[in-house]
């Protein structure tokens, strides 16, 4: 149990609500070495390719991407937390629920880079919290739900956490990719907090079914950009 641990004895329970949501918040922050720190989500092929230029058409591609790839994210990775919050020492079933993921990814492109995603949150994590064991590079929602549970945090958050950087991530990609007024992008993810908890709330419903019957929605663009993406030379970006 570490200092950061919502869960360590003593702490009455305003200190443990202050406490998770100062955990939530960590993992949440731009400044993990995950999402926008070195993957664009789909945004820097867009920005080649013509489609995205401006501020619009960030939020355009923003809640498209929350309303496909979010949900999808949300869903994992509050299942992931909840199989972990109940694991009586038997196999929770990340690897199914790792295996399910990959078959709703039908780009290898976008898969490689949510391993890598993942294997990169999976170290952070541990440097910080008793992650459980799991697979070595999971897809990235598998890993958020897996530091989640090690940071004794719930579903609610796992998923919250996902949606939250479906959006976060690609945002300051384009405010580094085409320099855009980062006050104007952050109006935009205002705009669309309200979408990112109702996706969250999808993520976190969904959590207690089995892993086949997981939310499948796939945006059909952000597979294809991930392959442009995976051609493209020189980039800025690894995904």
């Amino acid at each position: 149990m570490t200092e950061l641990s919502p869960d360590r004895p003593g702490l009455g329970a305003a200190a443990e609500s202050a406490a998770r949501r100062a955990t939530l918040l960590v993992l949440a922050d731009g400044r993990m070495p995950t999402g926008g720190h070195a993957h664009s989500g789909g945004v820097e092929a867009a920005v080649v390719e013509g489609s995205l230029a401006d501020v619009s058409d960030l939020e355009r591609f923003l809640l498209g991407r929350l309303h496909t790839a979010g949900v999808v994210a949300a869903a994992f990775a509050a299942a992931t937390c909840l199989a972990l919050a109940g694991d009586t020492g038997a196999d929770p079933g990340i690897a199914e629920l790792d295996a399910e993921l990959d078959a709703r990814t039908p780009s290898p492109a976008a898969r490689a880079a949510s391993r890598a995603q993942g294997r990169t949150l999976l170290r952070t994590g541990r440097a910080a919290w008793p992650v459980p064991p799991g697979p070595r590079a999971p897809h990235h929602p598998i890993a958020l739900g897996m530091v989640c549970a090690g940071a004794g945090l719930a579903p609610a958050d796992a998923a919250l956490t996902a949606a939250h950087l479906t959006v976060t991530g690609p945002s300051t990609a384009a405010t580094r990719l085409l320099g855009l007024d980062p006050i104007a992008v952050t109006a935009v993810t205002a705009r669309l907090a309200g979408d990112v908890a109702g996706v969250a709330r999808a993520g976190e419903r969904a959590a207690g079914l089995p892993p086949r019957d997981l939310p499948a929605h796939t945006g059909i663009r952000l597979e294809h950009l991930a392959e442009r993406h995976r051609l493209a030379s020189p980039r800025m970006f690894t995904s």
